[in-house]
């Protein structure tokens, strides 16, 4: 008989070719963001089958499973993403997409399974006083899902003492588990900007106002930003990512547009990137005598992990892992919207070692396996370790003392 700590990864890895059918499964129907009908469908029916009742309907898609144990008025939250990318799989082996043009190439399906997997497992055997939400959501990639579920009510009507969620990294080896307090992943925030010039002949360029050199300008400038005006430990990106003008070679285009991407972990730092792109593209602008309009659009805030919550996943870490097995979390510029979750709601948000490919099929495609990427493929051998983290996560935080 294992120790009580390693109970849920041992059990629920005699169930590991049920849960990899189960992920194929998710990952061969993948849903955009807020079209997640399919696989709400399938999560809900499995917890209710498994006697959990759920609520459905919270940021349109998601589900929020309701698992409760014992008289204690306490509850804690574990977090699992649902949708895919608008992107065309390459992979051709047998669970690959089967609908054109989506694919689950972040590990989303793994993500649902692993939640899917701790649900069954504490359902089954308890082990906690008080109340597990499992929440099920809806459009992490594109839409917010987690701050739509939370507009809907997800905390008022389901208040939780902290929240956990967990991702799939490769390049992380097969095995381990990464975390730190503080910021993990950066803030996410696009730009656009209108460059309006006056359109002429590209042979007589003095009676135009080409705004294309006036775009070569800001683009410049704009680094100046990252080197010259942040502070040089703050941390932040401007990526340049389109830039369109004109339709043919002799015409001087009368407007250049440019979008791209910023990405910081302090707040104070983003709204210093912010000014500075604004000042940079409208007075550039105003010394070549054009016009220009700038819009800077905040999608998703840092993820920040608090340090109780951190410290405290890894010592369940500790319970289940060599120390070897328990590693930093570098952070890194992607994005992720459980930071609106972090934001009302103490908690972590842990990175699972996806491995560097071993465990790729025949038929994948060309390239690494990195997330978004068209050849993609979760690593279903670390599954149970993953479900059964989360679920010893819930039992012990339920166990601990209440604050």
């Amino acid at each position: 008989m294992p120790r009580t700590s390693l109970r849920p990864v041992v059990e629920i890895a005699a169930q590991a070719d049920y849960l990899t059918a189960l992920r194929r499964d998710i990952h061969a129907h993948p849903e955009l963001a807020f079209e997640e009908k399919r696989t709400a469908d399938l999560v809900a029916s499995l917890l209710t089958g498994w006697g959990i009742p759920v609520h459905r309907g919270l940021g349109c898609t998601g589900v929020v499973g309701i698992l409760q144990h014992g008289g204690s008025p306490r509850a804690v939250g574990l977090r699992a993403d649902m949708d895919a990318l608008p992107i065309a799989e390459t992979n051709r082996f047998a669970h690959a997409s089967l609908n054109p043009g989506r694919m689950h190439a972040c590990g989303h399906d793994g993500h649902t399974t692993m939640l899917l997997g701790a649900a069954q497992y504490l359902a089954a055997h308890g082990g906690f006083d008080g109340t597990v939400y499992l929440i099920f959501q809806p459009a992490e990639e594109q839409g917010g899902g987690a701050r739509e579920m939370m507009r809907a009510g997800l905390f008022a009507q389901f208040p939780m003492e902290a929240v956990f969620g967990l991702h799939n990294m490769p390049g992380i080896p097969t095995g381990t588990v990464a975390l730190s307090p503080g910021p993990v992943l950066a803030s996410n925030n696009e730009f656009r900007l209108t460059i309006h010039g006056k359109g002429g002949h590209a042979a007589m360029p003095h009676l135009a106002i080409d705004p294309i050199p006036v775009a070569a300008q800001i683009m410049q400038a704009f680094q100046t930003i990252i080197s010259r005006n942040k502070p040089p430990l703050e941390t932040a990106v401007i990526s340049i990512t389109m830039l369109h003008a004109g339709d043919v070679p002799n015409v001087i285009p009368d407007t250049c547009e440019m979008q791209g991407s910023v990405r910081a972990y302090a707040a104070g730092t983003l709204d210093l990137v912010e000014r500075r792109m604004r000042e940079i593209a409208e007075h550039t602008g105003a010394v070549f005598g054009a016009r220009v309009d700038f819009e800077f659009r905040r999608n998703y805030p840092a993820t920040i992990n608090h340090a109780r919550e951190t410290a405290f996943a890894r010592e369940v870490l500790r319970e289940l892992l060599t120390p070897a097995q328990v590693i930093e979390q570098t952070p890194i510029m992607a994005a992720e919207d459980f930071s609106f979750m972090l934001e009302a709601v103490s908690g972590c948000y842990a990175f699972i070692g996806n491995g560097d490919g071993e465990h790729r099929l025949p038929g994948h495609g060309d390239g690494p396996c990195l997330v978004h990427n068209p050849s993609y493929d979760f690593n279903d051998a670390i599954l149970p370790l993953g479900a059964g983290f989360l679920a010893r996560l819930a039992q012990r935080w339920l166990a601990r003392p209440a604050d």
